[in-house]
């Protein structure tokens, strides 16, 4: 099969369709998207079997079937129980197995332990899904409930699924991965070259506007806009590609120290690394588990599963740095660089912060984002199992330097005189 998701898109991307303005009063359109989003999660899980979506392969990724409960324990939290009079919890038990991180709605299910969570089935977790469905449907149905606050926390939560359906896909191509037949979750998927795109895109010195500004929604981690001084720089229009990164191997990059940031090349001694993720050497030639199986890597496609240290190392041996993430926006807005979206995330040289003037708002809702504010860095752009309209200019995408399991892959930049 293949699935929109795992389709690379070019360019600059609409705001999310399936995210209508918060207090909009079209509650048919919530309605629908709502319907659309969570039929897409069904979609993607629909090529797994049983056995495929109980597997945890590390602490760092969860099981699908976990994904497909937890979203739905989302809207039966934040939105049924608060706001849907006379609802009927469908099981009080799952609240402690499928609360991912909310301090604040109780005790959870320890992390690393997501995959022995075997009961409740397939079965029972898909009627979990549509018994909070049906609610949802007669919720979405009133206009009279759809007040303001209520659509913007279902607009959250459809937020929130997305990123958890491209987590699906992420997590179990790690699983298969660690699998020594490599299985293919879709036979069909191929990579695609990147975009031939030479040369830099050249950003004088001045001042520039980032962050969310305008209608539509957005993520509290976006906001506020404000100012920052960017310039002179130039981003390179072009991604790093396999057949760049096959240089940097072939020239001992991943054995010389001085490439690397300390960490990071304790991280090379201690995981072994002289590849990117998911790549295996086979009778001498390099191959890649990707959603289609082991391929052999493509020179010309994208470098994908690199670490924040990996792409570090790989700007100092190509004489570039990689850019910050007000660079990098500030150059995506001019629609120059190729492959901004709907490849792979791009690491930024940007610490995982605060914008001037952000506060985390009130609740459970509020650790969504600002209590990560440390210890991570920032990507930018979106990948190939972004959903779609999920990804935007602004959107801040964070994980610890060491990960690797998600789709990043690397794009220079060079100071300019």
């Amino acid at each position: 099969m293949t699935l929109t998701a795992l389709t690379p898109r070019r360019g600059t991307p609409e705001p999310p369709a399936s995210s209508p303005p918060p207090g909009s009063p079209a509650a048919p359109a919530l309605a629908d998207a709502y319907a659309r989003v969570r039929a897409h999660t069904e979609a993607l899980a629909a090529p797994l079997s049983a056995e495929d979506q109980v597997i945890q392969s590390m602490p760092d990724a969860s099981p699908t079937k976990w994904h497909r409960a937890h979203t739905t324990w989302f809207f039966e939290q934040f939105v049924l129980v608060p706001h849907a009079p006379g609802y009927r919890v469908f099981d009080e038990r799952l609240a402690f197995l499928y609360n991912s991180y909310y301090l604040a709605a109780g005790p959870r299910h320890a992390r690393p332990r997501r995959g022995m969570i075997t009961r409740p089935s397939n079965a029972e977790v898909a009627d979990y899904r549509a018994h909070v469905d049906a609610a949802m449907a007669r919720l979405l149905a009133d206009p009279a409930a759809l007040t303001p606050a209520l659509a913007e926390v279902v607009t959250i939560g459809l937020n929130h699924e997305q990123q958890h359906q491209e987590l699906i896909l992420t997590d179990i191509l790690h699983a298969f991965a660690e699998n020594p037949i490599a299985p293919a979750y879709d036979p069909a998927w191929r990579w695609r070259p990147a975009t031939p795109a030479d040369g830099m895109v050249s950003l004088p010195e001045g001042i520039h506007t980032i962050g969310h500004r305008g209608d539509g929604f957005s993520y509290d981690n976006e906001g506020p806009a404000h100012r920052v001084l960017v310039g002179p720089v130039g981003i390179a229009r072009g991604l790093v590609t396999n057949r760049d990164w096959l240089a940097f191997m072939a020239d001992g990059g991943y054995a010389e120290a001085a490439l690397w940031l300390s960490d990071g090349f304790a991280a090379v001694q201690a995981e072994g690394w002289q590849a990117p993720g998911h790549w295996r050497e086979i009778d001498g030639q390099w191959h890649a588990v990707t959603l289609g199986g082991s391929q052999p890597v493509e020179p010309d496609a994208p470098v994908c599963h690199v670490s924040y240290y990996e792409a570090d190392a790989f700007a100092r041996w190509a004489g570039r740095h990689l850019p910050s993430e007000a660079e990098w926006e500030v150059a995506a807005a001019t629609g120059e660089l190729a492959d901004a979206f709907g490849v792979v995330w791009q690491w930024t040289r940007s610490a995982y912060l605060p914008y001037p003037g952000y506060r985390a708002a009130d609740g459970a809702l509020g650790e969504y984002n600002g209590k990560f504010m440390v210890n991570q860095m920032v990507l930018r752009g979106s990948s190939l199992a972004t959903s779609p309209g999920h990804a935007r200019l602004t959107y801040r995408n964070f994980f610890p330097p060491s990960a690797r399991w998600q789709f990043t892959g690397v794009r220079l930049a060079a100071f300019s005189a």
